[in-house]
């Protein structure tokens, strides 16, 4: 990998520090850390080109096989991405060509992880360029098994984990923390012409898509929020048991996950469920007294 790569794939893994919830805290293990970094590369990346945040001048383009001026095609670099994928699971070849998948497939060896999680990803984004409104909720629960809920089975997966029980209580957190950041950004949303609120919900509490581009929320649109935070409260309930059915470390950072989904609601709940000035974030202080209690329920 040359050095010029190698920054490249840092500008990306950059980004970690701006997420909601963080992917790898100070305590984790050194080898987890790694592994769940490279999976934080790998799911930044294909988000990224689904919803045309790469860096400018095609470089990622260009590391995925392609010229530069498909860099703009999002259907083909998703493409390009999945086959270079199938190189992180071909043990005959000599390796795939992006730097991130590249760091990607020391992980998928040491914890024997399937592809499957991360073609739920790029189809996710596959589906973002075709699909931007959804009828139903059901809709957008299909929409989170590709979106949301591969991560927390990688981040079972890495952690030697996995069982059918967690996997079920893994699905509605990271479904759960997938709602709650749409709350968070249906201004954002709207901007690039995408709606996650469900159409039979939007109708039900009388939304049109103009209510949503104003700069505050009037009543309706308030109440449809708080419908859905609900909704994505009584997720996040269903997934706590998760928390305690680890140790250790691991439990710390479940914790995490949870108390900040639930930290964020809170945050939405605080500013009357007006998100359309922009996402309502929790203090780190909301934070780490949802992390507390989420421990000392599940401890």
């Amino acid at each position: 990998m040359t050095a010029g790569t190698d920054a490249h794939a840092r500008a990306v893994l950059a980004k970690a520090a701006h997420e909601n919830f963080p992917v790898a805290p100070f305590f984790v293990p050194r080898s987890w850390r790694a592994d769940l970094m490279a999976i934080y590369g790998y799911a930044r990346l294909v988000d990224d080109i689904g919803d045309g945040d790469l860096a400018p001048g095609g470089r990622d383009a260009e590391l995925l096989g392609l010229d530069r001026e498909q860099a703009d095609d999002r259907l083909a670099l998703l493409d390009a991405f999945e086959a270079d994928l199938g190189r992180v699971f071909d043990r005959t070849g000599t390796g795939p060509r992006h730097p991130l998948l590249l760091r990607l497939r020391p992980t998928v060896r040491r914890c024997g992880l399937t592809p499957e999680p991360f073609l739920g990803l790029i189809e996710a984004n596959r589906q973002d360029q075709r699909v931007r409104r959804y009828a139903t909720y059901e809709e957008l629960l299909a929409y989170c098994e590709l979106s949301a809920n591969p991560v927390g089975r990688l981040v079972l997966g890495i952690t030697g984990t996995l069982s059918p029980e967690r996997i079920h209580r893994s699905d509605a957190i990271c479904t759960a923390l997938q709602i709650i950041e749409h709350l968070q950004d249906v201004a954002e949303d709207l901007a690039r012409d995408r709606i996650y609120l469900p159409a039979e919900d939007m109708k039900r509490f009388r939304v049109s898509e103009s209510d949503l581009a104003l700069a505050t929320s009037g009543a309706s649109v308030r109440a449809l929020v708080a419908y859905e935070a609900e909704r994505a409260g009584d997720l996040l309930n269903e997934g706590t048991p998760l928390v305690g059915s680890v140790h250790g470390r691991l439990k710390l950072l479940l914790a995490g996950f949870v108390g900040g989904g639930k930290a964020a609601l809170k945050a939405v709940a605080a500013a009357g469920h007006d998100v359309l000035p922009g996402p309502p974030k929790p203090t780190k202080l909301s934070l780490l007294r949802e992390v507390g209690a989420t421990l000392r329920r599940e401890g």
